[in-house]
């Protein structure tokens, strides 16, 4: 048994708990977990996963840091992380002052091939160098859209505004995700452009990590509503993506049927669409986007069997991204601990912190996955503890 102190997630749990008069049992039926498992993590006998803590605070309508406290990094980690984070920051912080004059300033379509390389560098996982070169061109595109105003300038800084959400959720900080955003709604606003309008509705869908679906469900449907009486293979494949999001909503409350709903609309519109559309805002939506979105779903709904099926039927072709292979890969593992599958679970592990590791030292599955090999695992191997060590436990 793990020798915690009176302050650990389980406690916490518990105190919220019982602020919310409820017993355990009937905490327990609100959230996909057993009563037996929630009274092994309130009493410190089992560790609580990311994955639990989102659902119980989505069950006791409190925000995920209340019950799991300090972010899960070592204080070296976390520093290294808050000088990272810290000019991207500052640059969403200032989007609203009048930028001093360049000495030289780059064309618009030179800036907006700058957007895509930020972008392109978070899909590839390097995270650390994207983080280096977004606050400079974000400040650079500001500059350029006070003094030489248009669309593709517009377009380029809510691309970059994007770029840094995904780096901050990504890392961890939730809310530098938010404050990037709204900054993404600002700038799609002045570039008329719907198609980023609605992703960004779709990334503040995918933002709440609770049980309660209907604001998710609202946001994913103001998304298509921005598309309405749009017919490009662009507008389809953000409709899609837009379902796929509603799929991993509707899964966060437990609604199977809807998931399948939203799954079903999400293959039509891919074939539809036709092929991979990467060159859509980087959604790279598709038949193989939506078979990842399907696992996704029945991981959070704990329907490991099926998950099971699904991850063993998915077979990534070699121009998958990087982020979206080392994902997957933490998904797999995530579903073979879960299954019992211990050795491909860590082989699985292995592999995405071979192919992202910046991604996937940060993943929440990440830290689940290990944590579940701890505690199942009779002995442990040399690789398993090496893993625990790299991602802080």
């Amino acid at each position: 048994m793990p020798n915690l102190d009176d302050d650990h997630t389980g406690a916490r749990i518990k105190e919220r708990r019982k602020l919310a008069g409820l017993t355990q049992r009937q905490l327990a039926e609100r959230i996909p977990y057993s009563y037996s498992l929630l009274n092994q993590v309130e009493c410190g006998a089992r560790p609580a996963t990311d994955a639990f803590v989102e659902a119980v605070a989505g069950a006791l309508r409190v925000d995920v840091t209340v019950l799991s406290g300090t972010a899960h990094v070592t204080d070296i980690q976390q520093a290294r992380l808050s000088a990272l984070v810290r000019p991207i920051r500052e640059a969403l912080d200032l989007y609203d002052l009048k930028s001093p004059p360049a000495s030289h300033a780059r064309p618009a379509q030179n800036l907006t091939a700058a957007a895509d390389q930020v972008c392109q560098d978070v899909r590839a996982t390097h995270l650390r160098k994207a983080a280096t070169d977004l606050p400079p061109l974000i400040a650079e595109l500001t500059l350029s859209a006070q003094t030489r105003p248009c669309t593709a300038t517009w377009q380029a800084l809510a691309s970059t505004y994007r770029t840094a959400h995904d780096i901050a959720l990504k890392v961890g900080y939730r809310d530098l995700a938010t404050v990037a955003l709204d900054r993404m709604g600002w700038a799609a606003e002045r570039a008329s452009d719907p198609c980023l309008a609605a992703i960004r509705q779709y990334k503040r869908a995918l933002g709440h990590k609770t049980a309660e679906h209907d604001l998710g469900r609202r946001l994913v449907q103001a998304g298509h509503d921005l598309l309405a009486g749009e017919d490009s293979r662009e507008a389809l494949a953000v409709a899609g993506q837009l379902h796929l999001g509603a799929s991993a909503v509707a899964a966060r409350s437990g609604d199977a049927a809807a998931v399948a709903r939203h799954i079903a609309a999400a293959r039509e519109l891919a074939t539809r669409v036709g092929g991979e559309a990467r060159e859509v805002h980087w959604l790279s939506f598709g038949q193989v986007n939506v078979s990842l979105h399907e696992l996704g779903a029945s991981i959070t709904m704990r329907q490991f069997d099926a998950a099971l099926n699904q991850a063993r039927r998915i077979k990534l072709p070699p121009s998958t991204l990087t982020s979206r292979r080392a994902r997957f890969l933490v998904d797999r593992a995530v579903v073979e601990m879960e299954t019992g599958h211990t050795d491909r679970a860590l082989r699985h592990l292995v592999e995405a912190r071979r192919a992202a590791p910046e991604q996937t030292r940060y993943h929440p599955g990440t830290r689940d996955a290990i944590t579940g090999l701890l505690h199942t695992a009779r002995r442990t191997p040399d690789t398993l503890n090496h893993m625990a060590a790299w991602i802080g436990l």
